[in-house]
């Protein structure tokens, strides 16, 4: 049985990382969304728990979501790899920025474990502009993200980078 573990801060999940979500599931026999820290993006808007709860929502929207599992992890990836005896990483890639920083990932990762495989799936062409962080500021100034993110946690977005926009 392969492995595969998909790590991402999801804040929020879009339909960008539902794409890449759905394409690893049909190649992998079970595909781990990793809901991870990222030290280098400290100040996510959304909880742990509201990152996942918002993944297992959107899942829906997904044809066969049962070969997938959200879990979280707080340290390095390795070792999570390891733990869960995995045995590839799928990251997606929207563009040129994208790979420079994920194939150097990939290389440390590779160094640190020397099993840690990583697999690259390039972003749908609808896909390939779109960012977490570019839908919470579309949403802090009113903006409509409707076509970035599932129906089903639309309005909890809105709601909460409301809340954020008026602090």
């Amino acid at each position: 049985m392969k492995t595969a573990i998909y790590p991402g801060s999801f804040d929020p999940v879009t339909y960008g990382h539902l794409d890449i979500i759905g394409r690893a599931a049909k190649l992998f026999d079970k595909l781990i969304v990793l809901v991870s820290t990222n030290p280098a993006k400290p100040d996510c808007f959304f909880t742990l728990e509201e990152r996942m709860d918002f993944l297992k929502r959107s899942f829906n929207t997904l044809k066969n979501p049962e070969n997938i599992e959200v879990d979280t992890h707080d340290g390095l990836l390795v070792d999570y790899f390891k733990k869960r005896e995995a045995d590839v990483i799928v990251k997606g890639l929207r563009a040129m920025s994208d790979f420079e920083a994920e194939f150097q990932m990939a290389l440390v990762n590779k160094d640190l474990f020397y099993k840690a495989e990583t697999v690259f799936l390039a972003a749908d062409v609808t896909g390939t502009f779109l960012s977490s962080s570019m839908v919470k500021q579309i949403a802090m100034f009113g903006g409509d993200i409707s076509a970035f993110v599932p129906h089903t946690i639309l309005t909890d977005i809105q709601a909460k980078l409301k809340i954020k926009k008026q602090k």
